[in-house]
């Protein structure tokens, strides 16, 4: 017999990886030895990514989809980040149609886009302005501005992923379903892995929604070894997959959404395991003496006046002058002030036990006069103490060389020489090799922090050869003592935990781990 039927499986095999996914797809159809190949194929993760910046919509998305596309995957979830100048609706339902309605898909506006440009293949890191200069001169990218996308694409043998809801009643849109949102989360996780606890987690949410009491529960509930990344000042789309129950927008508002990563229970032998690492670089450095909110006016969701006075001191300070002083410190008038404000409140899903969280939460300092200090946002409590903060640079260049530090590790020992050289991941490039290591990255980058190139540094420095997709945005979710760790050193106690940032860049790696020789796939 000739033809196909006479190609060793190591010849199909070779072939059948070089295959787009949707002719890789129909191939496995065909009959059960090319099947039995196929999986083989499958048997290793892999992450695929792509960034366009084409100022056609249409195009734009064409273009990323071919690309995330052009190779054999089984897509399992799927994260789009897009500038505002693109229809969000119109494109998460593009990649939607693409990749199937069982594939949970998360569509998002940025205020930027990082990754591989889908036609040259170039790094790219974009940050867009909220609306271009008036006075200067139009440029040939004028076109361009706020338009673009990035789209990343997984398949993680090994995991089960679904997206879970945090929700909130439209009629009693006073509090975030919590308690929900975390049961939900541990009983996905229980029934496809038999834990209690998830990998990873990556979180979105809602822009105009105060996530910091949210992740602090979620902080306090989840043990260390899962990773939770994310941003959490977007405004998004997502389809829940197949796993989830269907929730009716007409009831509830959707404050933020869980891509969930749980370890598959039913996990075929021969399938490796997949793994998360996550850091974060800082950019903000604390100064000046410990304050203390006196009173506290807010104005709706949007923002607060206070009354303050250095801690242990009754009088009131003029904030006007305190701001006039610290930008004279400063020599910057332009200077991005922040406020971290340690904030003890009680559970809002163990009240019963009268269960308290301590956390670190970030206010930007919108300005001040002779009797108020006056911050974006609400939460600040009278009695709440607090330290100015800036963004710095110097600081953002440190800790960003730190983090490459943390990634190093995860190289393999024939590149720790050289982080500039070719890096070939884990399998999910080189077929039925059989290795191990990095095989894709993910990061979440504050707008305020803007030297190009050098934010995804840990990752590409590190692996310059995975795929990597980032989002610019203005919280950064992300598990990291780091930056209270400041604060424990300036108060001499135990530090107030902090999961969302700002300034901050936050990394994803994943790494494979091969099994045991004896139960690779044949």
């Amino acid at each position: 017999m000739g033809g196909f039927s006479a190609v060793n499986d190591d010849i199909l095999q070779n072939i059948l990886f070089r295959l787009p996914a949707s002719s890789f797809a129909s191939a496995a159809c065909v009959r059960k030895s090319w099947n039995r190949v196929c999986n083989r194929v499958l048997a290793y993760p892999k992450l695929a990514s792509a960034l366009s910046r084409n100022p056609s919509f249409p195009d734009a998305v064409r273009e990323v989809l071919d690309k995330v596309l052009s190779g054999p995957i089984r897509p399992q979830f799927a994260i789009a980040s897009i500038g505002t100048q693109f229809s969000l609706e119109a494109a998460h339902q593009l990649i939607s149609r693409k990749l199937g309605s069982k594939v949970p898909v998360v569509t998002g506006n940025a205020c930027g886009i990082i990754g591989r440009d889908a036609i040259t293949n170039t790094m790219n890191e974009v940050r867009w302005r909220n609306m271009p200069e008036e006075d200067g001169p139009i440029s040939q990218d004028s076109d361009k501005f706020n338009r673009g996308i990035v789209l990343i694409v997984g398949y993680l043998p090994g995991l089960m992923v679904d997206a879970i809801p945090l929700l909130r009643l439209k009629t009693d849109p006073q509090f975030s379903l919590i308690d929900r949102f975390l049961k939900e989360i541990k009983n996905y996780t229980a029934y496809v892995s038999g834990l209690i606890e998830p990998a990873g987690i990556i979180m979105f949410g809602d822009q105009n929604v105060d996530m910091t009491p949210v992740l602090a529960e979620i902080d306090c509930i989840m043990s260390e070894e899962t990773v939770i990344v994310g941003d959490a000042s977007s405004r998004f789309i997502c389809n829940s997959g197949h796993n989830s129950h269907h929730y009716d927008s007409d009831l509830y508002f959707f404050d933020a959404v869980a891509l969930v990563f749980a370890k598959d229970k039913n996990k075929p032998q021969g399938i490796g395991e997949t793994r998360f690492h996550s850091t974060l670089s800082a950019g903000l450095v604390p100064f000046g003496p410990e304050l203390r909110a006196i009173s506290v006016a807010s104005k709706g969701t949007e923002c607060s006046w206070m009354t303050v006075s250095m801690n242990g001191f009754p009088q009131l300070i003029d904030s006007q002058r305190l701001l006039d002083d610290i930008n004279r410190e400063l020599n910057d008038e332009g200077a991005e002030l922040y406020i971290g404000v340690i904030q003890k409140r009680p559970s809002s899903i163990e009240q019963e036990t009268m269960e308290m969280r301590k956390y670190l939460a970030f206010y930007d300092v919108l300005g001040g006069d002779d009797e108020y200090l006056v911050i974006d946002g609400v939460g600040v409590q009278p009695g709440d103490t607090f330290l100015f903060y800036h963004a710095d640079s110097s600081t953002a260049r440190a800790s960003c060389l730190n983090a490459f530090e943390k990634f190093k590790v995860l190289r393999p020992a024939s590149s720790s020489s050289n982080p500039w050289s070719s890096f070939t991941a884990g399998g999910a490039q080189v077929v039925g090799g059989g290795k191990g290591g990095v095989f894709g990255g993910l990061m979440f980058s504050s707008h305020y922090r803007g030297e190009a190139y050098y934010d995804s540094f840990p990752i590409y420095g590190n692996f310059p050869g995975i795929p990597i997709a980032g989002l610019v945005c203005s919280k950064e979710i992300g598990r990291d003592s780091a930056t209270s760790s400041v604060w424990q050193e300036a108060k001499e106690e135990s530090p107030a935990r902090c999961s969302l940032h700002v300034c901050t860049s936050v990394y994803l790696v994943l790494s494979y781990i091969p099994p045991s020789p004896n139960l690779q796939i044949n």
